[in-house]
C-alpha cells in the first residue's frame, strides 16, 4: 500500500549506506549500517526510528542541487506516515483524518462540547464540584469506551507493524531500554548532546528535545491524575472535588502547566521549521493535533481555577469536549507516534545480543 514510499527510501538509504558519514547521530543510522539489504519491515522500522531532527539532511553533502537528491527526513516521513496509515484499524477512519484532520478535529471539539452542555441540563439533584454540572455516572459511560475502544485499535495497529518489522518476542529488558531512551529522547540530541538543527540549519539546540519532554511528562502527570482519582473514588469512596493537596491535584495541575508549555512551544517550533524536510501535506493536521492537545491542558486549568464558580458550567463541555475529541482521534492522529517510537525503539534493543 505504500510501495512509492518504500523505493525512495531504500533508493536513499542504500547511498546513506554506502557513504556512513551520520553514523552517530541517531539510532536510524546504526540500525541502517547493520544491514547489507534492506527488507520492507526494515525500512518501516528506520521511519518509525526517526524523530525528524533534521541534522542529518544538513549535514549531508548529497542533498539537492547534487544529482543523487537526497532528503532523508522527508523520505522517512513520507514512509513513516503511509505506514501508520496502512497499519490504522478501521483504515477508513484513518484515511478520513489523512484527508481533513483540521476539520475533523475542530468540528469533533465543538460538536462534542454543544452535546455535553446540552446534557448539563439534566444536571443531577446532588453533587459537589463538576458533579453538580453532570453526573458521575453519564461521565463514566462516555468516557470508559471512548477510552477503550482507541486503545485495541492501537493496540491492533502496533501489531501490524510488530509483525511486519519481524520484532519477535519481546524481552522485558528491551522494553525497558525502549522506555529509557523515549523517556530521556536520545534521538533528538542529534547523537552530540548539543541538540539537532530542526529550527535552524546553523543552530544547534535542544529545545525541541525539552519541549517533548514536557509535553510528555505533562501527559503522564495528568494520566497518573485521572488514575488516582480513580482509585480514590471507587477504592476509598472519596468523591471529588478533591483538595488542593490531594493527589489528583497534586499530579493534575503541574501536569497541565507542563503540558501547556510543552505543546505551546512545539507549536511554535514548527511554525518555524522547514516544512519541505517533513511531509507538507500533513502539516495541518500535525498542527490541529498539537493545538488540541494544548487546548485539552488549557481547558483543563482554566476548569480547574474556575472551580466554584458560574464558569464552571460553561468551561466543563468544552474541556469534556475536547478530551473526547482526543481521545477518538489517538489512532489516527500525529498522537499515535509516541506508540510507534516507543515499538520502534523496542524492536531495534530487542534486536540487540
Amino acid at each position: 500500500m505504500f510501495d512509492d514510499a518504500l523505493s525512495e527510501v531504500r533508493r536513499q538509504a542504500e547511498i546513506c549506506n554506502a557513504c556512513r558519514y551520520c553514523e552517530g547521530y541517531c539510532s536510524v543510522f546504526p540500525a541502517m549500517f547493520s544491514k547489507r539489504e534492506f527488507q520492507d519491515g526494515d525500512l518501516t522500522q528506520f521511519a518509525s526510528l526517526c524523530h525528524n531532527c533534521r541534522g542529518c539532511y544538513y549535514a549531508c553533502q548529497y542533498t539537492e542541487p547534487h544529482e543523487f537528491a537526497l532528503n532523508l527526513p522527508r523520505a522517512l516521513a513520507e514512509l513513516r506516515h503511509e505506514s501508520w496509515k496502512a497499519f490504522a484499524w478501521p483504515h477508513g477512519l484513518a484515511a478520513l483524518f489523512d484527508r481533513a484532520g483540521v476539520a475533523v478535529a475542530a468540528g469533533l471539539t465543538l460538536a462534542f462540547a454543544v452535546l455535553f452542555w446540552t446534557a448539563s441540563a439534566l444536571r443531577p439533584e446532588s453533587g459537589e464540584g463538576f458533579y453538580a454540572v453532570m453526573s458521575h455516572g453519564l461521565m463514566v459511560a462516555i468516557f470508559a469506551p471512548a477510552f477503550v475502544l482507541p486503545l485495541f485499535a492501537v493496540a491492533i495497529s502496533l501489531l501490524r507493524y510488530w509483525r511486519m518489522t519481524g520484532g519477535g518476542t519481546l524481552r522485558p529488558r528491551a522494553l525497558w531500554d525502549a522506555c529509557r531512551a523515549a523517556g530521556s529522547m536520545q534521538d533528538l540530541s542529534g547523537g552530540h548532546g548539543d541538540g539537532c538543527n530542526f529550527e535552524d540549519e546553523d543552530r544547534y539546540s535542544n529545545a525541541r528535545r525539552h519541549l517533548h519532554q514536557a509535553t510528555l511528562y505533562g501527559f503522564l502527570l495528568c494520566f497518573a491524575s485521572t488514575v488516582s482519582g480513580t482509585v480514590l473514588h471507587y477504592g476509598f469512596g472519596l468523591e471529588a472535588p478533591y483538595g488542593p493537596f490531594s493527589m489528583p491535584k497534586l499530579f493534575g495541575v503541574p501536569g497541565g502547566i507542563l503540558l501547556c508549555a510543552g505543546t505551546a512551544g512545539l507549536a511554535w517550533l514548527k511554525a518555524k521549521a522547514d516544512p519541505e524536510l517533513g511531509m507538507p501535506r500533513t502539516w495541518g493536521g500535525e498542527m490541529a493535533f498539537v493545538l488540541l492537545l494544548f487546548a485539552v491542558s488549557a481547558t483543563g486549568l482554566a476548569l480547574y481555577a474556575a472551580t466554584g464558580s458560574f464558569a464552571v458550567e460553561w468551561l466543563l463541555p468544552v474541556h469534556l469536549g475536547t478530551v473526547l475529541t482526543f481521545f477518538l482521534l489517538t489512532p489516527y492522529s500525529k498522537m499515535v507516534h509516541g506508540f510507534y517510537r516507543l515499538a520502534a525503539l523496542a524492536r531495534n534493543a530487542n534486536r540487540q545480543p
